[in-house]
């Protein structure tokens, strides 16, 4: 049995006398405070803490570390007060004890939203002491190896949240061991038969004369590393089996399509032996196309480094070797607990993934500032815990790191906040590209931004990172109230005008009544509403001057859109008007003004609320971009699609799409194009009615389809 002798003999190791006995002391005191507690076990409660410390000394913890991991249940569990750990240890191990209790479990709604919670609070916690969720992770992991003493349906509920949260924290940190030994514990306690049958035939393949393979393997290697006088240290090893069930399941795959089901690892002293020993493995073995990865020039987010590469083993089974030093074994098994290893051992060269942890807490923090809920900061964070990196690059060569399906929205914000909210459109290796591109590793990509750009809610359907969609639903939010009141306040007063008044004259008692007949509290949550569509604004003049003879109202002006009134005003897809056009405004609940073409059948349907109804005109100086379809009729001659297509390449009009409806000798297409005037229409349409081969062209409507 583990004692607290055996840990003092481990820290004695790393740690000077007097805090190896500040660590024996804690033990004494929690072995002390949960006197006459057991583990579900039948065990002393206080093994349990001293399992947790023995973990962390594994990763070299540092003294306050250890010391709040053999104290991290007394406040929860024995009473006694984070005061009384302060007089006793100090301000910094009571801090972190405190941290650690914090993220015991509360009562909620559901599994979900708990989950969502304590997530939420582990991130709180971690900003402020990042040992906080190292000794949260080894409180974890012993209770995964000890969870055989707990009722079936809480083993699930507790491996289900271990892969769902712990694990991929753990990968997030860089800590490949806890990981694995979380992830293989969770999944045998979630899939118990699973778990068998794969681990079953992983044996059947791969089991027979194991051993005497590995070894001549192994042999083989080390002799040709001789023979090229590099000094390496080499292990050949399965894949953890949740590995190796995840990419069948993810994939679809079988075990025999498996790539990588045996990996080599080859440990050397120095960073240039790492490439010489890869042109030994791939003079000695044969490389798989495509499946070399060098995350040394290009670590991974969590710090990770090493030289990745899959050959054909002797056995003609793929294998993956990775090549790495010392150093970058510490920080590839350990990850930001590495940091911890060098702090004690006094290195100058300290491993930059604490940095980089420090980083990516700090954003989850900004994240959960700007979330609505717990369930939605979550939701905002996965893409960040399950991360499959592309790297890709700014102009002057910086490295961005984003998971995989990134898009340049991601990139953006990725760069900087403000970069991301004011971007209009990018180019990818130097070419124009839209924002919705899925980037790929290696690619150059630069931010087009504009001074009074805003978030686009349609990035919320492509931008993945955390970071992005976090930020673009505070900004949308934000602006969307600022956008409704201004909006509010124009329909409310053009109203007014028809009374002969505006906002600014309307008394304290006329807008008290109005509030208190809407159960609205502020005259800015009705123009809000106004703006959105809730309330109709002659509805709420008429309120407002309820004794005037409506024969004596005037007519009002026309409301004029100039193009900067955000996103609660919108333009009808049926009838795509364009600046010049003729058009009419209607009021609808939560999507403030949609604008038609005057004569759009639709506009028909909503004659049942003509106060809904809006006279409006395009502003003088309107820009607008907006898009619509042209259907072009011509005779199908061979090259006839790309002579039409040809015909605007040189002008300023964006095609967004090119869709052929109809095939025969008379043909037809739909041709999707951005445009901000009539005058720009006409000219797109007789450069296209120019083409020879072109019978007709004409502006497309949904109604008419």
């Amino acid at each position: 049995m583990y004692t607290v002798e055996d840990l003092a003999l481990t820290l004695s190791q790393y740690l000077p006398y007097d805090q190896v006995a500040k660590v024996k002391r804690a033990y004494y005191y929690a072995e002390q405070a949960h006197d006459g507690q057991r583990r579900k076990s039948g065990e002393p409660y206080v093994t349990h803490p001293l399992a947790v410390a023995e973990i962390l000394s594994e990763l070299r913890m540092d003294c306050d570390g250890l010391t709040a991991a053999l104290l991290h249940d007394v406040i929860e569990d024995t009473g006694i007060s984070r005061e009384a750990l302060t007089e006793q240890f100090g301000e910094g191990v009571a801090s972190l004890v405190d941290g650690v209790s914090k993220l015991t479990h509360l009562e909620f709604n559901s599994q979900i939203e708990k989950q969502a919670h304590n997530f939420q609070k582990m991130a709180m916690a971690m900003a402020d002491d990042i040992r906080v969720i190292l000794v949260k992770l080894a409180d974890r992991l012993h209770n995964m190896r000890t969870l055989d003493a707990m009722p079936a349906h809480k083993k699930r509920r507790i491996a289900r949240e271990t892969l769902d949260i712990y694990a991929p924290i753990a990968n997030r940190l860089g800590m490949y061991k806890v990981r694995v030994d979380l992830e293989s514990l969770a999944f045998q306690a979630y899939y118990p038969m699973r778990a068998r049958m794969l681990q079953r035939a992983i044996h059947k393949k791969y089991g027979q004369q194991r051993i005497k393979d590995t070894q001549k393997l192994e042999d083989t290697i080390r002799s040709e590393l001789a023979a090229d006088y590099i000094e390496a240290s080499i292990s050949v090893r399965e894949k953890h089996i949740y590995s190796i069930y995840q990419k069948m399941d993810k994939k679809r795959r079988s075990l025999d399509e498996i790539m990588d089901v045996m990996g080599v690892r080859i440990v050397t002293d120095r960073h240039d032996s790492c490439y010489r020993i890869l042109g030994v493995i791939h003079a000695l073995f044969k490389p798989i196309e495509g499946r070399f990865k060098d995350y040394i020039a290009v670590p991974k987010s969590n710090g990770y480094q090493s030289l990745h590469t899959t050959v054909l083993g002797t056995n003609g089974i793929p294998m993956e070797v990775q090549i790495r030093t010392e150093e970058m074994d510490l920080v590839a098994n350990n990850g930001i607990a590495a940091h911890w290893a060098y702090k004690v051992g006094g290195s100058s060269s300290m491993p930059s993934n604490h940095d980089r942890a420090t980083k990516w807490v700090k954003s989850l923090l900004e994240i959960q500032q700007k979330a609505r809920n717990p369930i939605e900061f979550v939701d905002n964070v996965k893409s960040d815990l399950f991360p499959d990196e592309v790297y890709v690059f700014t102009p002057n060569g910086q490295i961005i790191e984003l998971p995989s399906g990134a898009t340049p929205v991601d990139f953006a914000y990725g760069v900087h906040t403000e970069i991301g909210n004011t971007c209009i459109s990018c180019r990818i290796n130097r070419r124009l590209a839209p924002l919705s591109t899925q980037l790929e590793s290696g690619q150059t990509v630069e931010i087009i931004t504009a001074k009074n750009a805003q978030p686009n809610v349609a990035w919320l359907s492509f931008a993945i990172t955390g970071k992005a969609r976090t930020n673009i639903r505070h900004y949308l939010k934000d602006k969307q109230r600022e956008n409704a009141i201004s909006i509010g306040h124009r329909l409310l007063t053009r109203s007014l005008n028809a009374f002969k008044s505006n906002v600014e004259e309307l008394t304290t008692e006329q807008i008290a009544q109005v509030l208190e007949n809407h159960q609205i509290v502020t005259m800015d949550d009705l123009l809000e509403s106004i703006g959105k569509g809730r309330h109709v604004g002659y509805l709420v003049a008429r309120e407002l001057f309820p004794n005037i003879d409506e024969d004596t109202l005037i007519t009002p002006k026309s409301f004029k859109v100039n193009g900067s009134e955000g996103m609660l005003i919108s333009y009808a897809k049926c009838c795509a008007p364009i600046p010049g056009d003729p058009i009419v405004g209607y009021v609808q609940v939560d999507k403030g003004i949609v604008i038609h073409h005057l004569n759009c059948p639709n506009v028909q349907d909503h004659l049942s609320n003509p106060e809904r109804f809006i006279h409006m005109a395009w502003g003088k100086d309107i820009e607008e971009e907006l898009h619509i379809s042209l259907i072009v009729t011509y005779i199908n001659e061979r090259g006839a699609v790309a002579k039409i297509a040809s015909s605007i390449s040189d002008t300023d009009f964006q095609v967004s799409n090119l869709d052929i409806i109809e095939r025969g000798r008379v043909s037809r297409l739909r041709l999707s194009i951005t445009i901000s005037s009539r005058i720009g229409l006409a000219d797109v349409m007789r450069r296209i009615k120019a083409v020879r081969c072109v019978e007709k062209v004409s502006r497309e409507t949904i109604v008419g389809r």
